[in-house]
């Protein structure tokens, strides 16, 4: 898909997905999740070599994505499904019983799409080397690319993986931060300063892009493209993506209030009225 105005139309729908599945169980991550839509949409529409229709664990000649911010799943489950990986219809069964559209994304269910269990923050840079290196033992050309909450950024085990991915020329990995300075707790600024966080990854050896509206898809495909372009000169890449979170709906922007928290019945109406489109919902 590469026609832009398909894409945004797609990234409204998306965000639909994204509060009727959170409203339905009352339970949920909309914030984050409406943040990364344009993300999400880039990746698996334009950017990501991948196949739906066969899916694997193993991924062989394709590119990998790992979602280490995992409690924004909604975002990934809607991308995942209207990228074909399993039924649209599926949604309505998120974070119900038995179902393989967990709160946090798991493997043992079987869900297509879904590689490694995570809502544990901190995890994913660190599987994302592992798979990358794995390529590069095997001679396959795939690329792999992880998204990551700024948060997520205050855990130790981010840098311990950061120093590895550099000493060791990790260089077909493309690392994304979602950069929207909000936290389950506040402001990061307020809770855990990641102070000059470009000079920090360029210091530990990283490639840096930086996306000032990560919520702009032109420029989100734009980013990714160029930061593609520097894979396999012998540094990691890290792209810091800006964005805002509960993009698209007037009552969840500017605030930290709705990482964790699902709409109400009259706060649903007064998103989907936000959010129209020419889709259909599941």
């Amino acid at each position: 898909m590469n026609n832009t105005e398909e894409l945004k139309n797609l990234c409204v729908q998306v965000r639909r997905d994204i509060v009727r599945m959170v409203h339905a169980v009352n339970s949920g991550h909309p914030g984050g999740s409406l943040g990364c839509v344009e993300y999400m949409i880039a990746l698996y529409k334009s950017i990501l070599k991948h196949d739906p229709n066969n899916f694997n664990m193993n991924g062989v000649n394709e590119d990998l994505f790992f979602l280490s911010n995992g409690h924004i799943s909604p975002v990934f489950y809607s991308v995942l499904a209207r990228s074909g990986y399993f039924p649209v219809e599926e949604l309505i069964t998120f974070r119900k019983l038995n179902s393989r559209l967990q709160g946090h994304p798991t493997t043992h269910e079987g869900l297509p799409g879904v590689r490694i269990a995570s809502g544990s923050l901190g995890q994913g840079m660190s599987v994302s080397i592992g798979a990358a290196l794995a390529k590069k033992l095997n001679n396959d050309k795939g690329v792999i690319f992880s998204l990551h909450g700024d948060g997520e950024l205050q855990e130790g085990q981010i840098w311990e993986a950061a120093i590895y991915a550099a000493a060791n020329c990790v260089d077909n990995y493309i690392a994304t931060i979602d950069y929207n300075g909000r936290q389950i707790d506040g402001d990061v600024e307020n809770v855990l300063s990641l102070g000059n966080l470009k000079s920090k990854f360029e210091a530990f050896g990283w490639t840096v892009f930086e996306n000032e509206n990560g919520n702009e898809i032109e420029q989100v495909i734009a980013t990714l493209t160029l930061a593609k372009s520097f894979l396999g000169k012998g540094k990691p890449i890290v792209i810091i993506m800006k964005t805002e979170m509960g993009m698209g709906v007037d009552y969840m922007m500017g605030t930290h209030k709705w990482h964790g928290s699902a709409p109400n019945d009259e706060q649903l109406v007064s998103a989907l009225a936000q959010l129209p489109s020419s889709l259909k919902d599941y």
